[in-house]
């Protein structure tokens, strides 16, 4: 349509502006792009607020596993375009005198452009990490507390948001995305985790409750794409785009694709679920070392310097199914590691040490 064209011609200006004028801080914006990954709230924030807060890590698994599959199926229905690509095929431009935008290693993403799951991602988890911190200060009643707690308020809402325009102005400077793209990934993960605030019922769900969930996410999903390819409405169309496009070939990953992410996020989904409902997690994290902050510390620290030995799992990709497979299970692994594996060791290193001192 003429008024996307407009919106998109407008965008590939924005984007040249800051390729232009803030390559310096290339490395920086780079940098904000990998803070956005939503990987790294498997492998980073929520070992971390798992171990400090156990309501807290599991809405934010929730969060970033629902919050991923809306933007899947937004993707799917909006069917936006990224720049990199979409400055080479449109027709706008005249004498075909199409904008050059630079490329980067992280640029060719496969799926869809619009809204950015990156934007989205980071925007639904820190605002579940900045309502959780605030929630220890609401408490507080005299009045010096209470201007520490308005103090706090904003300081917290001002690093949310220096973060989001961040990670945004990162991803549309790499060409990745449109800034409408990150916009509305931004909004719609804060409608996402703020429905999580009203949804309690996550805190106790089976792991009858955690497989259900999974088949309903997956099943949906699956025949979502079933029935729009039977009317002949293909949503990988962005793939072969972003294989045609991309300056390097070895910088397309499958593990950018669609389906990728959905069989990632209903891995660590489970693996919560696993983990939670776990005779490790019962004896562990609900016996007397949990209120330790010693046993907490050590669970922190055991539990990122293991995930970040999972970095080194390298998931074949030749066949696609079995990289499917592999990367479920892999994901899976994360949270049951964070939630059941290292806890309980922690409890017994710590049992047996306490028994050496007696």
């Amino acid at each position: 349509s003429i008024k996307m064209d407009l919106l998109h011609s407008n965008g590939v200006l924005i984007i040249q502006h800051l390729q232009r004028d803030y390559r310096a801080y290339q490395d920086f914006l780079n940098f904000m792009s990998h803070v956005g990954d939503p990987r790294n709230i498997f492998s980073i924030y929520f070992p971390f607020w798992f171990q400090l807060n156990q309501v807290v890590g599991t809405k934010m698994i929730w969060v970033a596993v629902i919050g991923d599959w809306f933007n899947l199926i937004f993707k799917w229905i909006l069917f936006g375009h990224r720049p990199y690509w979409w400055v080479q095929e449109t027709m706008i431009y005249p004498n075909q005198s199409s904008p050059c935008l630079e490329q980067f290693p992280i640029t060719c993403e496969t799926g869809p452009g619009s809204p950015s799951g990156h934007a989205m991602g980071s925007s639904c988890v820190w605002y579940v990490m900045v309502t959780a911190a605030l929630s220890y200060t609401v408490r507080w009643k005299d009045k010096s507390a209470v201007t520490l707690h308005r103090l706090t308020w904003s300081f917290l809402w001002s690093i949310f948001w220096i973060i989001q325009i961040s990670v945004c102005i990162s991803r549309v400077f790499i060409a990745t995305h449109f800034p409408h793209q990150v916009i509305l990934g931004v909004f719609a993960g804060i409608l996402v985790a703020e429905a999580f605030e009203h949804t309690p019922a996550i805190q106790t769900a089976s792991l009858r409750m955690y497989i259900k969930t999974n088949l309903f996410l997956f099943i949906f999903a699956l025949g979502f794409y079933l029935v729009l390819k039977l009317l002949d409405i293909d949503l990988l169309w962005s793939v072969p785009k972003a294989k045609k496009w991309c300056a390097n070939p070895d910088w397309i990953n499958i593990d950018t694709t669609p389906f990728a992410g959905l069989v990632r996020n209903l891995g660590a989904l489970f693996g919560l679920g696993l983990g939670i409902n776990s005779e490790m997690f019962i004896t562990s994290c609900k016996g007397k070392n949990s209120c330790k902050m010693s046993f907490r510390i050590l669970c922190i620290a055991a539990s990122l310097a293991t995930l970040q030995l999972y970095n080194f799992v390298k998931i074949p990709t030749h066949t696609e199914y079995l990289f499917y497979i592999l990367s479920f299970c892999k994901s899976a692994a994360m949270p049951l590691t964070v939630v059941a594996l290292v806890p309980y060791c922690v409890h017994l290193l710590m049992r047996t040490t306490e028994k050496k001192l007696n």
